[in-house]
């Protein structure tokens, strides 16, 4: 089976040359993730181990908007690394430019944008974001959404923008919320199924449990979100560096899927890396 991760993050140390934005390393902290550098050797060593073929990498957001590391790691591993890059979402002057350039750049497959911080949380609906939603769907740059409180307004985009593939982050999850608490936004996002240009990363999921592995009590959510819309349009993925806080194995976080959740193969097929590739226009070689 081919197996691609939707989500990883890979990152430097802080130095004076190579900042990182104010409050990040609270923000990391809170969200369980390591303090360390996560370098690409490094994942690439994990990736080996567990069996993962490809990765996407989603340059973090307390190195702000670069992606100078991540286009190294491309660069270094062509064969492995995928890059949804950031923008400034609130400068659609700058943010035009750099789209166009990623459009032109095989490493970029797609952007990835955040409204879930207090910073940036209202952009989808004060007008701040506007700007990029026709932009994205004229150059074809498909893009990951991290925004779990706008989903009737992502459906709406969907309509309006129906060439530009919208990928939401972790079923539509809030953060912190665990267990039985993450029905009602795994309902929020799988009614979006209609849409057929919206895909969902079913993504970073020990996180959301509180019981030991492999979170049973959280299979029937997944099961919800396959069976709404379709594995064709789901995509497994870890948000690797913030579940090594929970004490797994890059192994072990295949194995939820491959071993322990009711897939059939042909879902695992689509689900654990043939979907992501379909979307992305990134062929599978033979």
């Amino acid at each position: 089976m081919f197996v691609v991760d939707s989500q990883v993050h890979i990152w430097k140390e802080e130095t004076p040359d190579r900042p990182w934005v104010p409050g990040a390393r609270e923000r990391i902290r809170l969200n369980g993730h390591r303090e360390d550098p996560f370098s690409y050797e490094e994942c690439v060593s994990l990736m080996d181990e567990a069996g993962v073929n490809r990765a996407l990498i989603l340059p973090p957001s307390w190195e702000g908007n670069r992606i100078d590391y991540a286009l190294e790691a491309c660069e270094a591993y062509p064969e492995r690394f995928g890059i949804m890059a950031r923008v400034p979402q609130d400068d659609p002057v700058e943010g035009t430019a750099m789209l166009k350039d990623f459009a032109q750049n095989p490493y970029i497959k797609g952007t990835r944008l955040t409204f879930h911080r207090p910073q940036d949380r209202n952009w989808m609906i004060d007008g701040t974001n506007d700007w990029y939603w026709p932009i994205a769907e004229e150059l074809a740059i498909p893009t990951m959404v991290h925004a779990p409180i706008w989903k009737k307004e992502l459906g709406d985009i969907a309509s309006r923008h129906p060439g530009l593939k919208i990928i939401i982050d972790h079923m539509g999850i809030m953060a912190r919320c665990v267990d039985d608490a993450i029905g009602y936004w795994v309902k929020e996002t799988a009614d979006l199924h209609g849409h057929p240009n919206i895909y969902v990363k079913v993504s970073a999921l020990p996180g959301y449990s509180t019981q030991p592995f492999p979170n049973l009590n959280i299979e029937k959510y997944v099961r919800e979100m396959v069976d709404s819309m379709g594995p064709e349009r789901c995509f497994w993925g870890t948000d690797l560096t913030r579940l090594m806080g929970h004490g797994l194995s890059y192994v072990e976080t295949i194995e939820q899927f491959t071993k322990h959740f009711d897939l059939t193969a042909d879902e695992l097929e689509w689900i654990m890396g043939r979907g992501i590739c379909e979307c992305l226009d990134w062929p599978i070689e033979s």
